[in-house]
C-alpha cells in the first residue's frame, strides 16, 4: 500500500538581495541544505518595480552545481563563457550545468515593468563536478502539459506525470520539476520515489498539502515532505499553484562559498584561486 507523504517543515523565505542589487526571496539556501539535498537554493524573484532587478547578475563564476531558470512573466538575456547568447522568456527555462567552470551573466528585463521567475540550484556529485559545462534553453513549447482528470494543469520541466516525460530526461538526481496549478474544485495527486527529498513552493492561492492535515497553507510558502510513496494537495477558497520539485539525495560532503560548491575546503581553495589567476575556465 503507497503510504501518503507528510509535511515534515514549513517555512517562507526571507527577502535579501544578490548580484548587483536584485531584490528577491531566498525561498531556502546554505543554512536548509542539509534537509534539501541535493537541492541548495531556491530564489523567488518578482515585482513590478524595475529597480529591483534591473541591476541584474553581472558576469560571475559557477563550478560543481546546476542553476535552473525558470520565468514566469518577463524576460532574462544571458550569456556565458561557452559563446552561448540568448533570451529566457515567459514559461520558458534555462537549465545550465556549471561542470568544471563556467562564467556567466543574467540581466532581467521586465515586461511592462513586471518581472517574476525561480531560480533552483542543484548539487552535482563529487564524480561530475568537473564534467563538461553545459548550457540547455528549453522553449515553452517544448514543455509538455498535462491537464488531469482532477482538475489540476501541469507543466512538466522535468519527471513524468500520465506518461508524458518532461524535456530534461538525463540528470543523474534524477528530478522531477512540475509546474502545477488547480482549479478551486480540483486536487492533484502525485506519486514520488521513496527515498528522494520532495518539496512545494506555494507561490499563488492557498490549500492543504497532505490530506491527514486540514491545516491551510498560504502563498509564498514551502512544504518540506518526509519521505513516502504519494503526495496529496487541494487548494482552498480558490485555485492554487505551485512547484512541486524532488530528487535524489546526493549524500556527500559540501564545500559551499557563493557560486561555487565542491566538495572540500581544498577543492573550494583551488577553484577561487584558479578564477583569480584567470586559469578557471576547462573549456572553451
Amino acid at each position: 500500500m503507497d503510504a501518503l507523504r507528510s509535511i515534515a517543515k514549513t517555512w517562507k523565505g526571507k527577502k535579501t538581495q544578490e548580484g548587483a542589487g536584485v531584490s528577491l526571496k531566498r525561498v531556502f539556501g546554505y543554512y536548509e541544505v542539509r534537509d534539501m539535498d541535493p537541492f541548495l537554493l531556491l530564489d523567488f524573484f518578482g515585482s513590478s518595480n524595475p529597480e529591483d532587478y534591473i541591476a541584474g547578475f553581472p558576469w560571475h563564476p559557477h563550478r560543481g552545481i546546476e542553476t535552473i531558470t525558470y520565468m514566469l512573466k518577463g524576460r532574462v538575456r544571458h550569456g556565458d563563457s561557452l559563446g552561448n547568447r540568448g533570451v529566457i522568456g515567459p514559461g520558458e527555462v534555462q537549465w545550465m550545468t556549471a561542470g568544471s567552470g563556467i562564467i556567466h551573466e543574467e540581466m532581467p528585463e521586465g515586461s511592462e515593468g513586471n518581472l517574476a521567475g525561480f531560480q533552483l540550484w542543484a548539487n552535482l556529485p563529487a564524480q561530475d563536478k568537473m564534467m563538461y559545462p553545459r548550457y540547455r534553453p528549453i522553449a515553452s513549447d517544448d514543455i509538455p502539459i498535462v491537464r488531469t482528470t482532477d482538475n489540476s494543469t501541469v507543466r512538466i520541466i522535468a519527471g513524468e506525470v500520465n506518461g508524458i516525460r518532461g524535456p530534461v530526461q538525463d540528470v543523474v538526481t534524477n528530478p522531477q520539476y512540475l509546474d502545477v496549478s488547480i482549479t478551486a474544485k480540483g486536487s492533484f495527486s502525485h506519486r514520488i520515489e521513496r527515498g528522494h527529498t520532495a518539496f512545494a513552493f506555494l507561490f499563488e492561492g492557498k490549500g492543504t498539502f497532505d490530506s491527514n492535515h486540514t491545516d491551510v497553507i498560504d502563498a509564498e510558502t514551502l512544504v518540506l515532505y518526509s519521505d513516502g510513496d504519494c503526495v496529496s494537495i487541494t487548494p482552498s477558497n480558490g485555485g492554487m499553484r505551485f512547484l512541486l520539485i524532488s530528487g535524489k539525495p546526493i549524500r556527500e560532503s559540501i564545500a559551499w562559498r557563493g557560486p561555487i560548491v565542491m566538495n572540500t575546503d581544498e577543492e573550494l581553495e583551488i577553484a577561487f584561486e584558479e578564477y583569480r589567476k584567470g586559469i578557471f575556465l576547462k573549456a572553451k
